[in-house]
């Protein structure tokens, strides 16, 4: 590998799709997905400004939040789709396309998450949140101390 360093323009769309997949995939089901959802909206963002993803209009949610209907926006990148929450500009300017159709499938995908996340770290500039060595341990016991009053 050279010592070259990608920038964003390096990458193709493809490639983008194909990280922005795994990373949602993968998002759905971690533990801690809050980066992953952060790098998958970073991403987004810079492909609709640079011409590389396109908003096709609006979905009705699948798992709407406190029993309300709400919209999320379908972004269309390669062959691929992704939905991202919409903005006020969205709703206005969008069509409606009613609710998710479930024969719209995003293509197989076979695509380390490791590379998934340096891809999509790379391009977008995120990087993860620092953890700390001790994060995962229990705070160790610490024996309580006892005085006499009046000492």
């Amino acid at each position: 590998m050279g010592s070259a360093q990608k920038t964003s323009t390096d990458f193709p769309v493809d490639t983008l799709a194909k990280a922005l997949f795994i990373v949602n995939r993968h998002a759905k089901t971690a533990l801690d997905s809050k980066f992953l959802y952060s790098l998958k909206h970073a991403a987004i963002k810079i492909m609709l400004e640079e011409g590389k993803a396109k908003k096709v209009g609006l979905h009705f949610s699948r798992n709407p939040r406190f029993s309300q209907q709400q919209l999320v926006v379908l972004v269309s990148c390669g062959n691929y789709y992704f939905h991202i929450p919409p903005t006020k500009e969205d709703i206005q300017n969008l069509t409606n396309l009613g609710k998710l159709d479930d024969n719209v499938r995003n293509p197989k995908t076979v695509f380390p998450l490791k590379e998934a996340k340096r891809v999509l770290q790379i391009y977008t500039g995120l990087k993860p949140p620092k953890q700390t060595r001790h994060s995962h341990r229990k705070p160790r016991y610490q024996k309580p101390v006892f005085k006499r009053l009046g000492e």
